[in-house]
């Protein structure tokens, strides 16, 4: 029988290795055009309004750093909304795409 702190030993090391393969994903919900146009560096552009479809296709997992931005916050709300009604449990806004290189200190 195993004892309870070795339980709890096992869990902790099963959250940590969980978040270990988590990573951060930028993500341009702005339309292909937009997303042409000028975007952060690296970022993948999933539209907001087919994120719900698209997200699984570009293999973002529910426990990834995911960082959307648009032009305004607008539309990355809007997809903010739709992921975590997906499941998914760290999303964030970075708003505009001004905003979003300048807190990703990217180009």
């Amino acid at each position: 029988m195993i004892s309870k702190n070795k339980l709890i030993a096992s869990c902790f090391a099963l959250l940590l290795a969980c978040a270990a393969n988590a990573r951060d994903v930028v993500i341009d919900v702005r339309t292909a055009q937009e997303f042409q146009a000028g975007h952060v560096e690296g970022a993948l552009n999933l539209p907001y309004d087919s994120i719900g479809q698209e997200v699984a296709k570009a293999k973002v997992n529910k426990d990834d750093h995911v960082i959307l931005y648009c032009q305004s916050g607008r539309r990355s709300g809007v997809a903010m909304g739709t992921l975590k009604g997906l499941g998914f449990s760290n999303v964030e806004n970075y708003g505009g795409l001004e905003q979003a290189q300048k807190r990703l200190q990217k180009p």
